[in-house]
C-alpha cells in the first residue's frame, strides 16, 4: 500500500509516519544540550508558546511540575516574576512570532537562561536563545501545521520520560502531586 492509500484508508499511520519522520531528523548532540537545560532540579521554569504550540509548552509544564520541578506557565496569574537563574522554555514554529521574541528578550535582560524548540534555527528567537531544538518540519499533509506541536509534545515528553528514570518511584510521586480537585 503506498502513502497515499494509508493516508486515506488509515490516517493515524500517516500522522504517525511524518511524526517518525521528523523525530528521525534530529539532531542527536542539540536534544543532548536540551535535556542538560534541565539538569538543576533547582531552577525555575517558565514555560510559553502562542496559540497551539502554547497548549503543548502548557502540557509540558505540568509533565515538569508532576517530576516535582518549579514550573510556570507565562501568562497565568499566579506566574511570578523571571529572574536571574530562572529559564524560559519556549515553543515556536516560526521563531518570530512577536509576543514569543519580546518574552525571550526579557528573560535574558533578566539573567535568564532560555530554550526554544524551533522549525527555523536561523530565526530572531533562535538568535536570543541559549539552547535551541530544531524541529525540522518542512512539510506536513496535516491540518494546520499540527506535525511541529506534535513533535514538540513528543520530544518534551521525551526528556521528562529521561528524567522520571533517574527518580526512584517516580510514577507514584506523579500521581501525589496530579491534580486532585476536580
Amino acid at each position: 500500500m503506498d502513502s497515499r492509500q494509508i493516508a486515506q484508508s488509515r490516517p493515524w499511520l500517516a500522522v504517525g509516519q511524518e511524526i517518525t519522520d521528523v523525530l528521525g531528523r534530529i539532531d542527536a548532540d542539540a536534544f543532548a544540550r536540551l535535556v542538560q537545560a534541565f539538569d538543576d532540579p533547582d531552577r525555575r521554569w517558565f514555560f510559553s508558546g502562542q496559540g497551539r504550540s502554547g497548549l503543548v509548552a502548557q502540557m509540558s509544564a505540568m509533565r515538569f511540575m508532576h517530576l516535582g520541578r518549579a514550573v510556570h506557565f507565562v501568562g497565568e496569574a499566579s506566574a511570578p516574576s523571571i529572574r536571574k537563574g530562572d529559564a524560559l522554555l519556549i515553543v515556536s514554529g516560526s521563531g518570530e512570532t512577536p509576543v514569543s521574541t519580546g518574552f525571550a528578550r526579557i528573560a535574558k535582560a533578566e539573567g535568564a537562561k532560555v530554550v526554544t524548540l524551533t522549525h527555523q534555527p536561523a530565526g530572531t528567537l533562535a538568535g536570543i536563545a541559549d539552547v535551541t531544538l530544531h524541529v525540522p518540519v518542512e512539510k506536513s499533509k496535516q491540518f494546520g501545521g499540527s506535525l511541529f506541536e506534535q513533535s514538540c509534545l513528543i520530544l518534551l515528553d521525551s526528556i521528562v520520560l529521561f528524567m522520571a528514570q533517574q527518580i526512584p518511584d517516580a510514577h507514584r510521586l506523579m500521581l501525589h502531586r496530579h491534580t486532585n480537585l476536580q
